[in-house]
C-alpha cells in the first residue's frame, strides 16, 4: 500500500478537487510533496485550488472534466498516466423524496457517484497491483450506513461506494495495494455552512486511513457510533429515526 508519507513525487488523482472535502485532500497530499491531478467542472475554481496545493509544498495539474460524461472516465486515465493514490470523491447528493426526483438527475447523480467511481478504480487498480504499490481512497458518507428517507438515491450509491470498497479490499488484499473508504457526515463547507466537521479534519481522517488496515473509516466519534448503530438496527426502527435525524442536523 502506499500511505500519504510516501507520496512524494508520485502522482495522485483527486476528483471534485475544485472545494470543500476534495480540496482539503489535494492541499494536504501538497504538504506531503505529491504531485496533485485536480479533476472537476468547475476550472478556475481547480486553478484555485491547483495553487494552494504548490503554496503547501506539492506540484498540482488541473484536468476541467464531467466526470459524469460516460467518456471521462478513459479519457481522464489516457491523459493522466501512472497514478499511485485516487481519490474517488466526485459525488453530489440532491435531495428529495424519490416520488418527486427528477428521473435524468437521478442517472446523473448514479453516473458519477457509482459508475464514474467504479470504472476509474477498474481502469487504475490493474496497474497498481502489477506494481505491488498503490492506493485507492473512495469518499462515501455516513448516510452509506443507513436507510435514508428524503436522500434515498444518494445513501443508496453510498451504501455501494462502501460495500464496493469492502469488497475490493479483500480481492487485493496481499498484493501492496490498498482500498479503503471514508465516510464523513455533515461536513461544513460552502454549500453546508452548518456541518459539524471541517473539510479539513476529515481529509486528515482520510489520509491517515491510508495507513491502517480496515476497510472502511468512518469521520468524527458521532458519526461512528450512529453509523455503527444503524447497521443493527431494523430497517422497520432505522428508516424513520434515520429521516428524523437527517431532518434535524442535516
Amino acid at each position: 500500500m502506499t500511505t500519504a508519507a510516501q507520496m512524494r513525487g508520485r502522482t495522485a488523482l483527486v476528483t471534485r478537487a475544485s472545494g470543500g472535502i476534495g480540496r482539503a485532500i489535494a492541499e494536504r497530499l501538497g504538504e506531503y510533496g505529491a504531485d496533485v491531478v485536480l479533476v472537476g467542472r468547475n476550472g478556475p475554481a481547480l486553478e484555485d485550488a491547483a495553487t494552494a496545493v504548490r503554496a503547501r509544498g506539492g506540484t498540482a495539474r488541473t484536468i476541467a472534466l464531467d466526470l459524469a460524461d460516460p467518456s471521462a472516465p478513459r479519457k481522464l486515465v489516457e491523459q493522466v498516466g501512472e497514478v499511485e493514490l485516487l481519490v474517488n470523491n466526485a459525488g453530489v447528493a440532491p435531495g428529495g423524496a424519490l416520488v418527486d426526483a427528477d428521473a435524468t438527475d437521478l442517472r446523473a447523480m448514479l453516473d458519477l457517484n457509482v459508475t464514474a467511481l467504479t470504472e476509474l478504480s477498474a481502469l487504475l487498480l490493474p496497474e497498481m497491483v502489477a506494481r505491488g504499490r498503490g492506493s485507492v481512497l473512495n469518499v462515501a458518507s455516513v448516510a452509506g450506513y443507513m436507510p435514508a428517507p428524503g436522500l434515498a438515491a444518494y445513501a443508496a450509491s453510498k451504501s455501494y461506494v462502501v460495500a464496493l470498497s469492502r469488497a475490493l479490499w479483500a480481492e487485493v488484499r496481499g498484493s501492496g495495494v490498498r482500498v479503503v473508504s471514508v465516510s464523513p457526515g455533515a461536513t461544513r463547507t460552502a454549500m453546508n455552512p452548518d456541518g459539524t466537521r471541517t473539510a479539513e479534519q476529515v481529509a486528515r481522517t482520510a489520509l491517515d486511513a491510508l495507513s491502517g488496515t480496515a476497510p472502511d473509516v468512518i469521520d468524527g466519534g458521532f458519526n461512528g457510533l450512529v453509523s455503527r448503530v444503524f447497521e443493527v438496527l431494523p430497517a422497520r426502527v432505522g428508516g424513520p429515526l434515520a429521516g428524523w435525524l437527517l431532518a434535524r442536523f442535516g
